[in-house]
């Protein structure tokens, strides 16, 4: 059985406020994409651990290292977000 936690993060942009969940393998998917198409640093991702994965721990530390690195990206790119983080925090749904 393979297990694995999915992480809900709180988007709000302007008067929009909504959730979207992902998996740390979404956030990696991301981080790839932007390293080399916006040559965001390799390290801001947190990295993927594999000891005690789902220990409650590491997810509660996991999920605010997750949403540091979202606030950073969302810092560096202050006028317009690059396409896939637009889609990765569902911006196409809420905010027109």
């Amino acid at each position: 059985i393979s297990s694995f936690q999915v992480y809900i993060i709180q988007v709000s942009v302007g008067h929009h406020q909504w959730t979207v969940k992902h998996r740390y393998s979404d956030f990696h998917d991301l981080h790839e994409k932007l390293v080399s198409e916006k040559k965001i640093d390799k390290n801001l991702l947190p990295p993927k651990k594999i000891i005690g994965k789902n220990s409650k721990s590491l997810v509660e530390k996991r999920q605010k290292e997750l949403e540091v690195y979202l606030q950073t990206l969302l810092v560096k790119f202050p006028v317009t977000a690059p396409k896939v983080l637009s889609h990765f925090l569902h911006f196409h749904l809420y905010v027109s």
